[in-house]
């Protein structure tokens, strides 16, 4: 159990980049209160929590009334995370600031901390490790996430801008690899489902 949890967490680690989406939440957070901010925190939570939970509950129900294998969406997710991977390596931020009462849930909550990335590893890892693990994974992540933006201004003053943004590179290329992965594990198993038809 510990083994498939750890297996689970590690790609989802990575994958919601809590060190990269750090200077983003610090620009956008900048200069309000910090009753507001940690107002701004909690509901981030809830939301990338309650958008992913309702994607990993409902995402295989949909693809099974829409005819779509595991292996057609994984090779799909994985093209997907390699793009948005490369979109991140070459570009210089993720998201503009908004309005500080809807901040937490929209940019922040998601598709900052839980983005189409999040949501295409984790329905993949659901069929690989199961649902419960995946949970797990997920919810850990998101505590890290937590932890992250509660300590902001320590970890800023920390790293400072280059290097939270040199670690977020870093875990990009590595996305980037999983992404690649997901997809030579999509085509193996196209070609094994169809030679079993």
């Amino acid at each position: 159990m510990l083994n498939e949890i750890l297996l689970t967490f590690i790609p989802m680690f990575f994958t919601v980049d809590a060190i990269g989406i750090l200077p983003i939440f610090a620009s956008l957070t900048q200069g309000i209160s910090r009753q507001e901010k940690q107002a701004i925190i909690f509901q981030s939570l809830v939301t990338a929590s309650l958008v992913a939970m309702g994607f990993i509950f409902l995402g295989h129900m949909i693809f099974r009334f829409l005819g779509i294998t595991m292996g057609d969406f994984m090779v799909a997710g994985g093209v997907i995370l390699f793009c948005l991977a490369m979109v991140d390596l070459t570009s210089q931020g993720k998201a503009r600031r908004g309005s500080v009462t809807e901040l937490g849930a929209v940019p922040i909550g998601t598709p900052l901390v839980v983005g189409p990335a999040v949501l295409t590893i984790s329905l993949m890892l659901v069929s690989v490790h199961g649902l419960l693990v995946t949970l797990i994974a997920v919810f850990l992540n998101i505590a890290i996430v937590a932890v992250v933006f509660y300590y902001s201004d320590v970890l800023m003053s920390f790293l400072g801008r280059a290097g939270s943004r040199a670690l977020s590179k870093v875990m990009m290329l590595i996305l980037a690899a999983i992404g690649v992965m997901m997809v030579r594990r999509g085509i193996i198993e196209i070609i094994s489902r169809a030679h079993s038809l």
